[in-house]
């Protein structure tokens, strides 16, 4: 039986992903000068408590939180913009959180998510998404002003040439893959990939679509081409905690 997923891909992200990211940005975003604060994120001298549900959910909170650090010029431009904040109904320690889901909500290019009926629902997400929800058209076209602005094509076009480079290179390096021991054998690794379709070759060299091979000096590390991350991440090995992403 296949499993629901913490994320499905453009659909968005359960609420207590939103959540987690919301804390993970609220301790790193960029402080500004006081003389050019527009958006204000609250006080964040307490630790936030982090709960992750699975290794999955902690993955996919960093990068949502990340990816909001990344583009925090960008969003913030789009809430003023817009004239959606600041709004007297949404608190500074709740900002943090409308940046993050602002850049989920432009990612899924500004459709609805889908809603897990299995998950908890955290009344603070389900508030800032109504919000964002009812400013939807302002918002996106908000987007619009600043890519013609920018003369960009996507978002990506709006960030420094040098992150872009950064970002293409990461993007291409192989994807190394931890193997749980405590949970699952080499061996039975190797055998279900091979139930999967997944070729074991000897080098990064030898790499075609679906292949793999292991790590020269560790070998309970398994490299997989760069292309293939979404398919490896909806396998029952990484669900079960059994493959780890590194």
């Amino acid at each position: 039986e296949k499993r629901t997923m913490t994320l499905i891909e453009k659909n968005g992200y359960h609420d207590s992903v939103y959540s987690n990211a919301a804390k993970i940005f609220q301790g790193i975003h960029t402080e500004k000068c006081k003389d050019r604060i527009l958006v204000r994120y609250g006080d964040d001298s307490v630790s936030p408590m982090l709960t992750f549900k699975d290794e999955y959910s902690q993955r996919v909170s960093y990068e949502l939180a990340f990816n909001a650090l990344k583009y925090q010029d960008l969003l913030e431009e789009i809430l003023l913009d817009s004239c959606v904040y600041p709004c007297q109904s949404i608190p500074d320690e709740l900002t943090s959180l409308l940046v993050v889901m602002l850049y989920d909500l432009q990612d899924r290019k500004f459709q609805a998510r889908e809603i897990f009926h299995e998950e908890e629902p955290v009344a603070e997400v389900r508030k800032i998404e109504r919000y964002l929800y009812r400013y939807m058209t302002k918002l996106a076209a908000a987007l619009a002003r600043c890519r013609i602005k920018h003369d960009a094509l996507s978002i990506e076009y709006i960030l420094p040439e040098t992150i872009r480079k950064q970002e293409q290179r990461a993007s291409a390096l192989p994807l190394c893959v931890w193997i749980n021991t405590f949970k699952i054998s080499l061996q039975d690794v190797f055998r279900d990939l091979k139930k999967k379709g997944f070729t074991r070759v000897e080098t990064v060299s030898d790499f075609g679509h679906y292949t793999y091979c292991v790590d020269q000096h560790c070998h309970d590390v398994l490299v997989f081409p760069s292309s293939l991350k979404e398919e490896l991440l909806n396998l029952d090995l990484f669900a079960d905690g059994k493959l780890l992403l590194q």
